[in-house]
């Protein structure tokens, strides 16, 4: 278990003890990551999936971990079921939202088709959870969202090297950079950052499902030889929700072993 809330969110003291954290989309995958990550800097974590049982078992190992832990099932795609935030605040405490992980994405099983042949209707899909989700999430935590609070939108550098026949993926990432750039002007009168991570091939199930060679896929271009973990992920995320990172605000982070530069 967590000690006593802080009075002060931690990203803005050092000594603070850390206050809660939402992460979407955190049943597994980089998102269970983020959960864990989060949990072993003594936060509270609420972990909001629209697998139910996947965030139950996030919420299990996180409490494991020594923290406490809300869930529910949220999908990032309506209005009502956002609403959802105001209980995992309640749940905390009603002390609000240090930070907001908006991770929730369309990813594994969609389809890699020439711009021709992608279904219009998983067009509409991919771009309600991965672009309209951070929107539609950030809008129902915005009320929640502490002073000096942290919004981390994740992207993909996919965005950057523009992956064929994957044109309804990319383009919803890269809504969500300019999404990112949008909310820190909005959101900055409040001392609320927002920054986006844009994560290279990364170790997860999903993307396992994708690449039969997802061990050594691109290994080969990047600076550093090997394949990213979800570990190099999380620790971008805890360096945007710190204090290290106090003056920093609608940009993205490019976390991909040094395959592209931008």
């Amino acid at each position: 278990m967590t000690g006593p809330r802080a009075q002060t969110r931690a990203g803005g003291d050092p000594g603070a003890v850390p206050g809660t954290v939402l992460v979407t989309g955190a049943a597994g995958g980089l998102g269970r990551s983020f959960a864990l990550g989060f949990a072993g800097r003594g936060y509270a974590v609420a972990v909001a999936d629209i697998d139910e049982t996947g965030a139950a078992e996030t919420a299990r190992l996180v409490e494991a971990a020594g923290a406490r832990a809300w869930h529910g099932r949220l999908d990032v795609t309506s209005v009502e079921s956002t609403e959802a935030v105001a209980a995992a605040v309640a749940e905390f405490g009603g002390g609000g939202i240090e930070v907001l992980v908006n991770n929730a994405a369309l990813y594994a099983g969609i389809t890699r088709a020439p711009i021709e042949q992608l279904d219009p209707e998983e067009w509409d899909r991919v771009m309600a959870v991965n672009a309209k989700g951070p929107w539609l999430m950030t809008r129902a935590a915005s009320p929640h969202l502490t002073a000096g609070a942290r919004v981390i939108n994740i992207s993909s550098a996919t965005v950057f090297s523009g992956s064929a026949e994957w044109a309804h993926y990319v383009a919803s990432k890269g809504a969500v950079i300019a999404l990112t750039r949008v909310m820190a002007k909005e959101l900055g009168a409040r001392g609320i950052t927002v920054n986006a991570i844009a994560p290279g091939f990364t170790l997860t199930e999903a993307s396992y499902g994708h690449m039969a060679d997802a061990d050594s896929y691109g290994v080969d271009r990047g600076a550093l030889r090997r394949a990213s973990e979800p570990e190099d992920i999380v620790g971008a995320a805890l360096f945007f929700a710190g204090p290290e990172s106090a003056f920093i605000s609608g940009q993205t982070l490019v976390v991909d072993g040094g395959r592209q530069f931008i």
